[in-house]
């Protein structure tokens, strides 16, 4: 793997998998404490309408994906903001429709010549420096909109009634954390894939969520894990030839087990005593 380091997709590949990390810790964290997994696993699945568009008009993958993740984002916190009792119904609509239009334009196009599995299953290995630098700018915009805004987003997302009695926009606030959650799976999508990209944005910030006492702390814990599962995926999927994005994944599903196996003979060490006997 060391000699590996010396291709220019391979560096490009362990920074993109930082990058991604540090977005998916953070925006996951937010996702997670504000009860919204189901709703970015719709921006999520509904981006594929971008990608199709993309694909038809010959504009960049990340462009058409993001655009249309970002007003799936919208239209979903116009809806959703006041009725989350409706939530479940609109997400599974559009969910469907996203991916619909991504099909039927994908089937439009003539003769094209595009892998469109790389982006339900994630090729983190095509990353181009051009990735490179999208992903880096929108990691500095999490990270600034997370520090310069973070008592007002900590009050939106435990308690959105004291955070109005506080003066905070909550609707923006909340309309932002969706946004910010598009764009964020949008560059998730060329790590593990459409299909996978959930798991990257739940299963280090379940881990990072028993070991804080705060949300930054599970911010930062969540960012941490997150970039150890992508680095360790990455070397057994180079080693063992096989799929990067399913490789992280399986490496944080197996982390988690362990990780609730150990706290679970923690929290009850007669448990295990009873057993030796």
């Amino acid at each position: 793997m060391i000699d590996a380091l010396n291709y220019e997709f391979i560096q490009n590949a362990l920074m993109a998998g930082i990058l991604v990390s540090i977005a998916s810790g953070i925006i996951g964290s937010l996702i997670v404490v504000n009860r919204m997994v189901f709703l970015a696993g719709g921006i999520a699945h509904t981006s594929y309408g971008g990608i199709g568009l993309a694909v038809y008009f010959g504009i960049p993958i990340f462009l058409g994906a993001s655009l249309f993740a970002v007003c799936a984002a919208l239209l979903i916190a116009f809806v959703t903001i006041k009725n989350r009792d409706r939530t479940d119904t609109f997400i599974g609509l559009i969910w469907a429709v996203g991916m619909a239009i991504g099909i039927l334009f994908v089937d439009m196009t003539p003769g094209y010549n595009v892998d469109l599995m790389s982006y339900l299953f994630g090729s983190i290995l095509a990353v181009s420096n051009e990735d490179l630098w999208y992903m880096s700018i929108l990691v500095i915009l999490i990270v600034s909109f997370v520090t310069f805004w973070y008592r007002d987003i900590l009050a939106v997302s435990y308690d959105s009634e004291y955070a109005i009695l506080r003066g905070v926009n909550v609707r923006l606030f909340y309309t932002l954390i969706l946004v910010f959650s598009a764009l964020c799976v949008v560059i998730a999508i060329k790590i593990v894939g459409l299909i996978l990209v959930i798991a990257l944005l739940t299963i280090p910030i379940y881990i990072a969520e028993k070991l804080s006492n705060s949300l930054y702390i599970m911010m930062f814990f969540s960012s941490i894990i997150s970039i150890i599962f992508t680095l360790f995926g990455l070397f057994i999927s180079y080693n063992y030839d096989i799929t990067s994005g399913a490789s992280i994944i399986l490496v944080s599903a197996v982390s988690l087990l362990l990780f609730y196996v150990i706290t679970e003979l923690i929290k009850y060490p007669n448990f295990r005593k009873n057993e030796n006997r």
